[in-house]
């Protein structure tokens, strides 16, 4: 059974009234109306409104301010896998990219140019530990793609295939480095 005070803001459960307890006689409970009229009901007739106010208890504040002083945990840091958050190197090998202007060079000489260009940014990576590198090197006749499959095959340590076909479509070559240690 629902204790009442006068002034409190009550709603009726089975109606859609409302208003302030102005009198309280027993379990009859006399109540005020939006409207201004005076209803009686039975207490559990009514519920009561939350008006907005909040009331806190002490023994709530201090059990709060209690929690406060409490050291708090530290945070610690998960560390993901290498292999998941290994950040990938790209190279891009199309010629105007390696060289200001390709005019008079022979198809062997751009050829070469994109070789040692892939030749060192794969030393580098593995001097570096980057365990992941894209070779962008475009579609073409495939020739570029056959040199830097014969240039992988030389490493032990080298597994390569095609790269996310969504980003670079089939014009480009990924290697995995697997590092010892």
């Amino acid at each position: 059974m629902a204790v009442f005070q006068i002034g409190d803001k009550v709603e009726t459960i089975d109606d859609v009234i409302s208003g302030k307890v102005i009198k309280i006689l027993g379990s009859v409970v006399t109540i005020e109306t939006n409207d201004g009229f005076a209803l009686d009901f039975e207490s559990n007739e009514l519920v009561r409104i939350d008006t907005g106010d909040i009331r806190v208890s002490n023994y709530e504040i201090n059990q709060i301010k209690a929690e406060k002083e409490l050291p708090k945990k530290r945070r610690t840091q998960i560390i993901k896998p290498k292999e998941r958050n290994a950040p990938k190197m790209e190279v891009d090998l199309h010629i105007h990219q390696l060289t200001k202007s390709s005019k008079g060079m022979s198809n062997h000489e751009m050829l070469n140019l994109q070789l040692d260009t892939a030749r060192g940014q794969l030393e580098f990576a593995i001097r570096k530990r980057i365990q992941k590198v894209v070779f962008i090197h475009g579609v073409g006749e495939g020739v570029l793609k056959e040199e830097l499959y014969y240039l992988f095959r030389r490493y032990d340590n080298i597994k390569y295939y095609d790269a996310d076909y969504q980003k670079y479509g089939l014009g480009a070559t990924e290697i995995y480095i697997y590092q010892n240690g």
